[in-house]
């Protein structure tokens, strides 16, 4: 997961799971108070890998979409 999905992610968690709103307005105000009190108090991601487990996986991606495979209905 990239570090922008781990913020939703913790928005969606701490702020929007267990949450009612009336109105998109409601759920926008919900949202900019969250995001104002994270500002406040920001706390910085950090990667969990090192960079070489990374690289090797991107590498690894990259190899499987570049190899064209044929399926058996021809998709």
């Amino acid at each position: 997961m990239n570090l922008i999905e781990n913020w939703f992610a913790q928005l969606t968690k701490k702020r929007l799971l267990n949450s009612a709103f009336t109105s998109v307005a409601e759920l926008v105000d919900a949202i900019e108070e969250w995001t104002s009190h994270w500002n406040d108090d920001p706390h910085p991601f950090m990667w969990t890998k090192p960079a070489n487990d990374i690289i090797t996986k991107v590498r690894r991606g990259r190899a499987t979409l570049t190899h064209q495979t044929n399926s058996a209905t021809d998709h």
